[in-house]
């Protein structure tokens, strides 16, 4: 293990996500002292394909570290990263891509994961690895290079993810992968923490084509040294294994226990949980819930997805509140702040179907259609704007029921992302899900997360009273009896709705459908 120098230190936290990067300088005390952020592209090649320039995210990453370590370069003694999940890049000896990045969201190996699945059974993978066969996930990606590229998969020294490869450029002494991103390829054994070697040995997959297994935390190396010159860090600055953003954002957020849940509501919203022990029970595979290893020692790390999170509500406004749009612009204000000054005191009375991308969990149903229900000529567009929220906020409510039944029960959330920044919003989420919701002092929780990863691996914050006492909570908004009450008979509606409307949502996607019966 290599040796960090001892004295104050500037911990490094970036964050490698689907559509762009971010790095922050953070001190000991938790205090931020850098930040810069690039946007880069997906491409879509063909149906069901979903790539990435993994040189070009490199190059971009490499901008927003040495933007963001202009004051404190110098200073930075340990470094860690937050990345997307799942995607896959084979690269060379020398560290450098050999192909485009399969990402998570690219689904051409559906036949790989059936293959998976009839092999050794979907339950039977689940409860060894924690993951059901599903083309999102790194081992069937790696599986479809070996089938349908196979030139490809001999000249590929390994094959990684965003962690191993961020880690790998940045000069870590061997490829290693953290146990969080090794726990979310289907090929990780949860028990063992090793590789498995019978799902391995069954595909022909060579395990030296992956990187070595260890714990986030783990000192991995320090950073290249012409590299530190060239990005102004201080040479020598520790490399650390870091983890999957879900969870680095749960340790950026204070998510150190059970009971306690992150609710990261961006583009899509996505609910983090964590368990003491591994849950690998019928309701979790039913759920699609995934079961991995956190990036903090001892616990398990959960989550609950819905695609269509920020993404509704700017569908809506940019579809139907065009004079929103107008007056916002005028007044020089967010569109967004206009609308929710706008909308009605009290439940909407309509409900919207939050499906427009396919449900999430519990129910990942790729060919749900979203909709809304009970239109009235009174029907205003602030009262569907209002149902939109309200439908985002029974989503999570309906996971956090799923998540009770499998033995996960959150009673407390802290939020990150864009949908921290509305008042408006968090008030509706504590009404609607029943529970505390509190906001962070650094929403930037991928970021803080990796830094505190980077710090663990430091010889900082060694406890989980350690990060509470770093996480600096902001607001605390509490559930409202009265609103509360309304919402949950408005609930008993929402939660049956996906199974009355499913047979009706399949054949209106239907281009010759015949009138329903």
């Amino acid at each position: 293990m290599t040796r960090i120098r001892k004295g104050k230190h500037m911990l490094l936290g970036i964050d490698v996500g689907t559509t762009g990067a971010k790095a922050m300088v953070f001190t000991e005390e938790g205090g931020t002292r850098g930040y810069a952020f690039r946007e880069y592209g997906i491409l879509y090649t063909k149906e069901g394909y979903a790539c990435q320039d993994a040189e070009k995210v490199w190059e971009i990453t490499k901008e927003v570290i040495r933007e963001a370590v202009r004051e404190e370069g110098q200073n930075i003694r340990s470094i860690s990263v937050s990345v997307q999940g799942d995607a896959v890049i084979p690269v060379d000896r020398d560290r450098a891509a050999l192909a485009w990045a399969q990402l998570g969201m690219d689904y051409r190996g559906r036949e790989e994961a059936r293959m998976c699945a009839d092999r050794f059974g979907a339950c039977e993978i689940f409860s060894r690895t924690g993951m059901r066969p599903h083309p999102m996930n790194s081992f069937i990606k790696i599986l479809w290079i070996k089938r349908h590229d196979e030139r490809l998969y001999e000249k590929t020294y390994k094959f990684v993810t965003y962690a191993d490869f961020i880690m790998g450029k940045l000069g870590s002494s061997e490829i290693v992968i953290d146990y969080t991103m090794a726990g979310r390829t289907q090929a990780f054994d949860l028990s063992g923490r090793t590789w498995s070697k019978e799902i391995l040995k069954a595909f022909d997959i060579q395990e030296e084509k992956l990187g070595t297994p260890v714990p986030s935390g783990t000192v991995v190396g320090t950073i290249d040294r012409d590299l530190a010159e060239e990005l102004g860090i201080c040479p020598g600055a520790a490399l650390v294994a870091g983890g999957h953003d879900q969870t680095c954002a749960a340790v950026g957020a204070g998510i150190t226990e059970e009971g306690m849940a992150l609710d990261s509501h961006g583009t899509a919203e996505v609910l983090t949980a964590v368990s003491e022990g591994p849950k690998l029970g019928s309701v979790m595979f039913d759920s699609f819930y995934p079961c991995y290893i956190h990036a903090l020692p001892g616990l398990y790390a959960t989550f609950a997805l819905n695609h269509t999170g920020g993404a509704l509500l700017r569908w809506f406004v940019e579809e139907y509140c065009r004079e929103d749009r107008r007056i916002a612009a005028a007044e020089g204000i967010s569109v967004y702040d206009h609308v929710m000054e706008k909308l009605p005191d009290g439940p909407s009375h309509v409900m919207v179907l939050p499906y427009l991308n396919g449900s999430g969990t519990p129910y990942c149903d790729l060919e749900m259609k979203g909709g809304i229900l009970g239109l009235t000529l009174a029907t205003g567009r602030y009262d569907i704007a209002k149902a939109v929220l309200e439908a985002l906020c029974f989503e999570m409510r309906l996971n956090m029921d799923q998540m009770k039944e499998a033995g996960i029960a959150v009673r407390t959330v802290r939020c990150a992302g864009g949908g921290a920044r509305s008042r408006t919003g968090l008030k509706l989420k504590a009404d609607i899900m029943g529970v505390p919701v509190t906001t962070l002092k650094v929403r930037e929780a991928a970021c803080f997360g990796a830094a505190i990863l980077a710090g663990r691996g430091a010889g900082l914050y060694r406890s989980a009273a350690d990060i509470q006492s770093l996480v600096q909570t902001d607001v605390t908004y509490e559930p409202e009896k009265a609103r509360k009450d309304m919402y949950d008979e408005r609930y008993l509606v929402y939660r049956g709705l996906y199974r009355t409307m499913k047979p009706v949502m399949a054949r209106v996607g239907e281009h010759n459908a015949e009138n329903i019966q």
